[in-house]
Protein backbone atom coordinates (compact mmCIF):
# COMPACT_ATOMS: atom_id res chain seq x y z
CA UNK A 1 0.00 0.00 0.00
CA UNK A 2 1.41 3.43 -0.93
CA UNK A 3 2.02 6.03 1.76
CA UNK A 4 -0.36 8.97 1.93
CA UNK A 5 0.87 11.94 3.98
CA UNK A 6 -1.54 12.57 6.83
CA UNK A 7 -4.31 10.19 5.75
CA UNK A 8 -5.13 6.57 4.96
CA UNK A 9 -7.60 4.65 2.80
CA UNK A 10 -10.40 3.06 4.84
CA UNK A 11 -13.57 0.99 4.67
CA UNK A 12 -16.51 3.26 3.95
CA UNK A 13 -20.18 2.53 4.59
CA UNK A 14 -23.06 3.82 2.49
CA UNK A 15 -26.82 3.23 2.42
CA UNK A 16 -28.10 0.08 0.75
CA UNK A 17 -29.87 0.24 -2.59
CA UNK A 18 -33.29 0.31 -0.88
CA UNK A 19 -32.61 3.64 0.88
CA UNK A 20 -33.89 6.91 -0.60
CA UNK A 21 -30.70 8.98 -0.81
CA UNK A 22 -32.66 12.22 -1.07
CA UNK A 23 -33.94 11.63 2.46
CA UNK A 24 -30.68 10.07 3.65
CA UNK A 25 -28.41 13.09 3.11
CA UNK A 26 -28.88 16.17 5.32
CA UNK A 27 -26.76 19.29 5.69
CA UNK A 28 -23.98 19.75 8.27
CA UNK A 29 -25.24 19.92 11.85
CA UNK A 30 -23.70 23.35 12.51
CA UNK A 31 -25.85 25.14 9.95
CA UNK A 32 -29.13 27.09 10.41
CA UNK A 33 -28.53 27.33 14.17
CA UNK A 34 -30.99 30.22 14.58
CA UNK A 35 -33.58 28.91 12.14
CA UNK A 36 -35.57 26.09 13.75
CA UNK A 37 -37.98 26.15 10.84
CA UNK A 38 -35.22 24.80 8.58
CA UNK A 39 -34.70 21.72 10.72
CA UNK A 40 -38.45 21.32 11.19
CA UNK A 41 -38.78 21.19 7.39
CA UNK A 42 -35.98 18.59 7.22
CA UNK A 43 -37.78 16.51 9.85
CA UNK A 44 -40.98 16.59 7.78
CA UNK A 45 -39.05 15.71 4.62
CA UNK A 46 -37.35 12.72 6.23
CA UNK A 47 -40.31 11.34 8.15
CA UNK A 48 -39.69 7.72 9.14
CA UNK A 49 -37.19 7.04 6.34
CA UNK A 50 -33.57 6.07 7.11
CA UNK A 51 -31.53 9.26 7.28
CA UNK A 52 -28.30 10.72 8.58
CA UNK A 53 -30.61 13.06 10.49
CA UNK A 54 -30.83 10.19 12.99
CA UNK A 55 -27.03 9.87 13.21
CA UNK A 56 -26.23 13.49 14.06
CA UNK A 57 -27.48 16.19 16.42
CA UNK A 58 -28.24 19.55 14.77
CA UNK A 59 -26.50 22.14 16.89
CA UNK A 60 -29.71 24.08 17.33
CA UNK A 61 -30.65 21.22 19.69
CA UNK A 62 -27.33 20.94 21.57
CA UNK A 63 -29.05 21.90 24.82
CA UNK A 64 -31.09 18.70 24.42
CA UNK A 65 -28.03 16.50 23.92
CA UNK A 66 -28.58 14.25 26.94
CA UNK A 67 -31.98 13.09 25.76
CA UNK A 68 -30.90 12.71 22.12
CA UNK A 69 -27.54 10.92 22.37
CA UNK A 70 -28.95 7.45 23.20
CA UNK A 71 -31.22 7.61 20.15
CA UNK A 72 -28.28 8.54 17.91
CA UNK A 73 -26.20 5.61 19.12
CA UNK A 74 -29.17 3.25 18.80
CA UNK A 75 -29.83 4.38 15.23
CA UNK A 76 -26.23 3.56 14.30
CA UNK A 77 -26.54 0.05 15.71
CA UNK A 78 -29.92 -0.46 14.07
CA UNK A 79 -28.80 0.73 10.64
CA UNK A 80 -25.82 -1.63 10.70
CA UNK A 81 -27.79 -4.59 12.06
CA UNK A 82 -30.72 -4.29 9.65
CA UNK A 83 -28.69 -3.68 6.50
CA UNK A 84 -29.70 -0.04 6.04
CA UNK A 85 -25.96 0.59 5.68
CA UNK A 86 -23.39 -1.58 3.94
CA UNK A 87 -19.64 -1.52 3.45
CA UNK A 88 -19.34 -0.30 -0.12
CA UNK A 89 -15.70 0.78 -0.26
CA UNK A 90 -12.93 -1.45 1.06
CA UNK A 91 -9.64 0.16 1.98
CA UNK A 92 -10.12 3.11 -0.32
CA UNK A 93 -11.50 6.59 -0.85
CA UNK A 94 -14.59 8.19 -2.35
CA UNK A 95 -14.23 10.89 -5.00
CA UNK A 96 -17.16 13.32 -4.81
CA UNK A 97 -18.72 15.76 -7.23
CA UNK A 98 -21.03 18.36 -5.67
CA UNK A 99 -22.97 20.67 -7.96
CA UNK A 100 -24.33 23.84 -6.35
CA UNK A 101 -25.19 27.37 -7.44
CA UNK A 102 -21.48 28.20 -7.16
CA UNK A 103 -20.41 25.46 -9.59
CA UNK A 104 -19.02 21.93 -9.31
CA UNK A 105 -16.89 21.24 -6.24
CA UNK A 106 -14.75 18.10 -6.13
CA UNK A 107 -13.70 16.29 -2.97
CA UNK A 108 -11.82 13.24 -1.74
CA UNK A 109 -13.37 11.40 1.22
CA UNK A 110 -10.49 10.03 3.27
CA UNK A 111 -9.59 9.15 6.87
CA UNK A 112 -7.15 11.76 8.17
CA UNK A 113 -4.60 10.90 10.84
CA UNK A 114 -5.42 12.66 14.12
CA UNK A 115 -1.78 12.20 15.16
CA UNK A 116 -0.94 14.68 12.40
CA UNK A 117 -3.46 17.27 13.67
CA UNK A 118 -3.20 19.69 16.58
CA UNK A 119 -5.39 22.74 17.23
CA UNK A 120 -3.24 24.07 20.10
CA UNK A 121 -2.26 27.71 19.44
CA UNK A 122 1.30 27.86 18.12
CA UNK A 123 1.37 24.21 17.00
CA UNK A 124 2.56 23.58 13.46
CA UNK A 125 1.42 20.08 12.48
CA UNK A 126 0.73 18.76 8.98
CA UNK A 127 -3.01 19.32 9.54
CA UNK A 128 -3.78 22.74 11.05
CA UNK A 129 -6.83 24.52 12.37
CA UNK A 130 -7.74 27.72 10.55
CA UNK A 131 -9.59 29.35 13.43
CA UNK A 132 -9.43 29.45 17.19
CA UNK A 133 -10.99 26.44 18.88
CA UNK A 134 -13.43 27.08 21.71
CA UNK A 135 -12.58 24.25 24.08
CA UNK A 136 -15.84 24.76 25.98
CA UNK A 137 -17.72 23.58 22.89
CA UNK A 138 -15.97 20.21 22.78
CA UNK A 139 -17.30 18.22 25.81
CA UNK A 140 -20.90 17.86 24.58
CA UNK A 141 -19.61 16.75 21.19
CA UNK A 142 -17.32 14.24 22.89
CA UNK A 143 -20.39 12.74 24.57
CA UNK A 144 -21.93 12.22 21.15
CA UNK A 145 -18.81 10.68 19.57
CA UNK A 146 -17.84 8.48 22.49
CA UNK A 147 -19.90 5.30 22.29
CA UNK A 148 -20.79 5.93 18.64
CA UNK A 149 -20.17 3.03 16.28
CA UNK A 150 -20.01 5.32 13.26
CA UNK A 151 -18.86 8.73 12.18
CA UNK A 152 -20.26 10.69 9.28
CA UNK A 153 -18.20 13.72 8.36
CA UNK A 154 -19.03 17.31 7.70
CA UNK A 155 -15.34 18.20 8.11
CA UNK A 156 -13.82 19.77 4.99
CA UNK A 157 -10.03 19.99 4.83
CA UNK A 158 -8.28 22.15 2.27
CA UNK A 159 -5.15 21.55 0.23
CA UNK A 160 -3.24 24.34 -1.51
CA UNK A 161 -3.03 22.70 -4.95
CA UNK A 162 -2.88 25.52 -7.48
CA UNK A 163 -1.74 23.11 -10.21
CA UNK A 164 -4.82 20.91 -9.58
CA UNK A 165 -2.66 17.80 -9.45
CA UNK A 166 -4.48 15.65 -6.88
CA UNK A 167 -8.28 15.67 -6.78
CA UNK A 168 -8.93 17.08 -10.23
CA UNK A 169 -6.64 14.52 -11.88
CA UNK A 170 -8.31 11.67 -9.99
CA UNK A 171 -11.72 12.98 -11.06
CA UNK A 172 -10.67 13.05 -14.70
CA UNK A 173 -9.80 9.36 -14.45
CA UNK A 174 -13.03 8.19 -12.74
CA UNK A 175 -15.80 10.54 -13.90
CA UNK A 176 -16.89 8.34 -16.80
CA UNK A 177 -17.19 5.24 -14.61
CA UNK A 178 -20.35 4.14 -12.82
CA UNK A 179 -20.75 6.14 -9.59
CA UNK A 180 -21.43 4.67 -6.16
CA UNK A 181 -24.32 7.08 -5.79
CA UNK A 182 -25.99 9.86 -7.76
CA UNK A 183 -28.67 11.94 -6.06
CA UNK A 184 -30.25 15.38 -5.74
CA UNK A 185 -30.02 16.93 -2.28
CA UNK A 186 -32.90 18.35 -0.27
CA UNK A 187 -33.37 21.96 0.77
CA UNK A 188 -31.61 23.60 -2.19
CA UNK A 189 -28.47 21.50 -1.63
CA UNK A 190 -27.78 20.82 -5.31
CA UNK A 191 -26.63 17.43 -6.59
CA UNK A 192 -24.09 14.89 -5.32
CA UNK A 193 -22.25 12.01 -7.00
CA UNK A 194 -19.49 9.79 -5.68
CA UNK A 195 -17.08 7.17 -7.06
CA UNK A 196 -15.19 4.45 -5.21
CA UNK A 197 -11.40 4.56 -5.46
CA UNK A 198 -10.02 1.14 -4.54
CA UNK A 199 -7.78 0.28 -7.47
CA UNK A 200 -4.12 -0.08 -6.46
CA UNK A 201 -2.89 1.95 -9.41
CA UNK A 202 -5.30 4.80 -8.74
CA UNK A 203 -4.42 4.82 -5.06
CA UNK A 204 -0.74 5.10 -5.99
CA UNK A 205 -1.50 7.99 -8.34
CA UNK A 206 -3.15 9.90 -5.51
CA UNK A 207 -0.38 9.04 -3.06
CA UNK A 208 2.31 10.22 -5.48
CA UNK A 209 0.45 13.48 -6.16
CA UNK A 210 -0.02 14.17 -2.43
CA UNK A 211 3.62 13.36 -1.70
CA UNK A 212 4.73 15.79 -4.40
CA UNK A 213 2.42 18.49 -3.02
CA UNK A 214 3.66 17.80 0.49
CA UNK A 215 7.27 18.23 -0.57
CA UNK A 216 6.43 21.89 -1.35
CA UNK A 217 4.23 22.51 1.69
CA UNK A 218 6.86 23.34 4.33
CA UNK A 219 5.14 20.92 6.66
CA UNK A 220 1.67 22.47 6.23
CA UNK A 221 -0.30 20.33 3.78
CA UNK A 222 -3.85 20.53 5.15
CA UNK A 223 -5.98 23.35 6.57
CA UNK A 224 -9.28 22.59 8.29
CA UNK A 225 -11.77 24.72 6.39
CA UNK A 226 -15.07 23.51 7.88
CA UNK A 227 -15.76 21.46 10.98
CA UNK A 228 -12.88 22.70 13.15
CA UNK A 229 -14.74 21.72 16.32
CA UNK A 230 -15.79 18.34 14.96
CA UNK A 231 -12.19 17.46 14.20
CA UNK A 232 -11.12 18.82 17.59
CA UNK A 233 -13.73 16.53 19.15
CA UNK A 234 -12.35 13.52 17.29
CA UNK A 235 -8.87 14.48 18.52
CA UNK A 236 -10.08 14.77 22.12
CA UNK A 237 -11.70 11.34 21.94
CA UNK A 238 -8.59 9.80 20.41
CA UNK A 239 -6.33 11.39 23.03
CA UNK A 240 -8.42 9.83 25.81
CA UNK A 241 -8.51 6.41 24.15
CA UNK A 242 -4.87 6.46 23.07
CA UNK A 243 -3.62 6.34 26.65
CA UNK A 244 -5.54 3.11 27.30
CA UNK A 245 -4.19 1.19 24.30
CA UNK A 246 -1.11 -0.91 23.73
CA UNK A 247 1.52 0.45 21.29
CA UNK A 248 0.25 -1.97 18.64
CA UNK A 249 -3.36 -0.88 19.12
CA UNK A 250 -2.36 2.79 19.01
CA UNK A 251 -1.06 2.26 15.48
CA UNK A 252 -4.16 0.62 14.04
CA UNK A 253 -7.22 1.58 16.09
CA UNK A 254 -9.89 3.13 13.82
CA UNK A 255 -10.47 6.04 16.25
CA UNK A 256 -6.98 7.30 15.37
CA UNK A 257 -8.52 8.59 12.14
CA UNK A 258 -11.42 10.89 11.26
CA UNK A 259 -13.28 10.72 7.97
CA UNK A 260 -13.13 14.07 6.16
CA UNK A 261 -13.59 15.58 2.72
CA UNK A 262 -10.38 16.93 1.17
CA UNK A 263 -11.01 19.91 -1.14
CA UNK A 264 -8.68 22.08 -3.21
CA UNK A 265 -8.80 25.68 -1.98
CA UNK A 266 -8.34 26.76 -5.61
CA UNK A 267 -11.59 25.13 -6.76
CA UNK A 268 -13.61 27.68 -8.73
CA UNK A 269 -16.75 26.40 -6.99
CA UNK A 270 -15.32 27.00 -3.52
CA UNK A 271 -16.41 30.50 -2.59
CA UNK A 272 -15.31 32.03 0.69
CA UNK A 273 -18.21 33.80 2.36
CA UNK A 274 -18.09 35.89 5.53
CA UNK A 275 -19.63 34.56 8.72
CA UNK A 276 -21.87 37.25 10.15
CA UNK A 277 -22.97 37.82 13.72
CA UNK A 278 -26.38 38.31 15.32
CA UNK A 279 -26.32 39.79 18.82
CA UNK A 280 -29.57 39.30 20.70
CA UNK A 281 -30.97 41.68 23.35
CA UNK A 282 -28.27 44.29 22.75
CA UNK A 283 -28.56 48.09 22.75
CA UNK A 284 -27.05 48.60 19.30
CA UNK A 285 -26.21 52.28 19.81
CA UNK A 286 -24.45 51.54 23.08
CA UNK A 287 -22.55 48.69 21.47
CA UNK A 288 -21.33 50.82 18.57
CA UNK A 289 -20.23 53.61 20.92
CA UNK A 290 -18.26 51.16 23.02
CA UNK A 291 -16.79 49.53 19.93
CA UNK A 292 -15.54 52.95 18.84
CA UNK A 293 -13.92 53.44 22.25
CA UNK A 294 -12.40 49.97 22.04
CA UNK A 295 -10.97 50.66 18.58
CA UNK A 296 -9.48 53.99 19.71
CA UNK A 297 -7.97 52.24 22.72
CA UNK A 298 -6.02 50.05 20.31
CA UNK A 299 -4.63 53.11 18.51
CA UNK A 300 -6.99 52.98 15.53
CA UNK A 301 -9.96 55.06 14.44
CA UNK A 302 -13.49 54.11 13.48
CA UNK A 303 -14.61 55.83 10.28
CA UNK A 304 -17.55 55.54 7.92
CA UNK A 305 -17.10 52.58 5.60
CA UNK A 306 -18.37 49.11 4.75
CA UNK A 307 -15.95 46.63 6.34
CA UNK A 308 -18.42 46.10 9.21
CA UNK A 309 -22.13 46.88 8.92
CA UNK A 310 -24.37 47.07 11.98
CA UNK A 311 -28.10 46.61 11.32
CA UNK A 312 -30.79 47.20 13.95
CA UNK A 313 -34.31 48.65 14.03
CA UNK A 314 -34.27 49.37 10.32
CA UNK A 315 -31.07 51.39 10.53
CA UNK A 316 -27.69 50.45 9.07
CA UNK A 317 -24.35 51.84 10.27
CA UNK A 318 -21.30 50.98 8.17
CA UNK A 319 -17.77 51.42 9.50
CA UNK A 320 -14.15 50.73 8.66
CA UNK A 321 -11.11 50.78 10.95
CA UNK A 322 -8.51 53.38 9.98
CA UNK A 323 -4.88 52.58 10.76
CA UNK A 324 -5.37 48.83 11.00
CA UNK A 325 -3.98 47.92 7.61
CA UNK A 326 -2.98 44.27 7.45
CA UNK A 327 -5.31 43.33 10.34
CA UNK A 328 -8.62 41.70 9.50
CA UNK A 329 -11.56 43.75 10.84
CA UNK A 330 -12.94 40.59 12.45
CA UNK A 331 -9.68 40.24 14.41
CA UNK A 332 -10.57 43.50 16.15
CA UNK A 333 -14.33 43.00 16.28
CA UNK A 334 -14.41 39.52 17.80
CA UNK A 335 -12.32 40.28 20.94
CA UNK A 336 -14.52 43.33 21.51
CA UNK A 337 -17.70 41.25 21.21
CA UNK A 338 -16.29 38.69 23.63
CA UNK A 339 -15.65 41.43 26.19
CA UNK A 340 -18.98 43.15 25.56
CA UNK A 341 -20.95 39.93 26.02
CA UNK A 342 -19.00 39.06 29.16
CA UNK A 343 -19.91 42.46 30.61
CA UNK A 344 -23.59 42.11 29.62
CA UNK A 345 -24.78 38.72 30.84
CA UNK A 346 -28.20 38.92 29.13
CA UNK A 347 -26.69 39.01 25.65
CA UNK A 348 -26.54 36.06 23.29
CA UNK A 349 -24.61 35.74 20.04
CA UNK A 350 -25.03 33.52 17.03
CA UNK A 351 -22.84 33.10 13.97
CA UNK A 352 -24.81 33.22 10.75
CA UNK A 353 -24.06 32.03 7.22
CA UNK A 354 -25.92 34.24 4.76
CA UNK A 355 -26.60 37.98 4.77
CA UNK A 356 -30.35 37.58 4.22
CA UNK A 357 -30.70 35.48 7.38
CA UNK A 358 -28.99 38.19 9.45
CA UNK A 359 -31.16 40.93 8.00
CA UNK A 360 -34.25 38.85 8.77
CA UNK A 361 -33.16 38.27 12.37
CA UNK A 362 -32.48 42.01 12.82
CA UNK A 363 -35.82 43.04 11.34
CA UNK A 364 -37.90 42.51 14.49
CA UNK A 365 -35.74 44.65 16.77
CA UNK A 366 -34.66 41.73 18.94
CA UNK A 367 -31.23 41.31 17.33
CA UNK A 368 -28.43 43.49 16.07
CA UNK A 369 -27.03 42.14 12.83
CA UNK A 370 -23.30 42.51 12.19
CA UNK A 371 -22.32 41.96 8.56
CA UNK A 372 -18.71 41.39 7.48
CA UNK A 373 -16.77 41.12 4.25
CA UNK A 374 -15.07 37.92 3.18
CA UNK A 375 -11.34 37.23 3.03
CA UNK A 376 -9.37 36.36 -0.11
CA UNK A 377 -9.10 32.57 -0.06
CA UNK A 378 -5.69 32.70 -1.75
CA UNK A 379 -4.35 34.34 1.41
CA UNK A 380 -5.51 31.51 3.69
CA UNK A 381 -2.48 29.21 3.66
CA UNK A 382 0.10 32.03 3.79
CA UNK A 383 -1.80 33.73 6.63
CA UNK A 384 -2.08 30.55 8.71
CA UNK A 385 1.57 29.67 8.06
CA UNK A 386 2.85 33.08 9.16
CA UNK A 387 0.32 34.29 11.76
CA UNK A 388 -1.32 31.12 13.09
CA UNK A 389 -5.06 30.61 13.41
CA UNK A 390 -7.52 33.27 12.35
CA UNK A 391 -10.18 34.64 14.73
CA UNK A 392 -12.97 32.12 15.11
CA UNK A 393 -15.81 32.34 12.62
CA UNK A 394 -13.76 34.41 10.17
CA UNK A 395 -15.02 32.81 6.98
CA UNK A 396 -17.38 30.21 5.61
CA UNK A 397 -16.83 28.10 2.53
CA UNK A 398 -19.98 28.83 0.56
CA UNK A 399 -23.51 29.50 1.68
CA UNK A 400 -25.18 27.37 4.34
CA UNK A 401 -26.97 25.12 1.83
CA UNK A 402 -23.67 24.51 0.00
CA UNK A 403 -22.04 22.95 3.06
CA UNK A 404 -21.24 19.28 3.12
CA UNK A 405 -24.23 16.94 3.28
CA UNK A 406 -23.76 13.74 5.25
CA UNK A 407 -23.49 10.68 3.02
CA UNK A 408 -20.55 8.37 3.79
CA UNK A 409 -19.96 6.75 7.18
CA UNK A 410 -17.03 4.95 8.75
CA UNK A 411 -16.80 2.63 11.75
CA UNK A 412 -14.81 4.02 14.67
CA UNK A 413 -15.57 1.20 17.13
Amino acid sequence: MPVFPGLVPSDIYLPSEKVDLYKWAVVACDQFTSQPEYWQDVEKEVGDAPSTLRLILPEIYLNQASQNIPGIHNAMRRYLKTGVMEKKVENGFVLTERATESGVRLGLIAAVDLNAYDYTPGAKPLIRATEGTIVERIPVRVRIREGALLESPHVMILINDEGRTVIEQAYARVKDKKPLYDTPLMQNGGHLRGWAIEDAGELKNIADALQALNSKSNGFLYAVGDGNHSLATAKACWTRLHAKLSPEEQETHPARYALSEIVNVHSDALVFEPIHRALFHADSEDMIRKFETYVEGRGFKLIAGDDIRFIANGKETGVSIEGAEGILPVAILQPFLDEYIKANKNLEIDYIHGEDAVIHLASDGNATGILLKSIDKKSLFPSIASEGVLPRKTFSMGEAWEKRYYMECRRIL
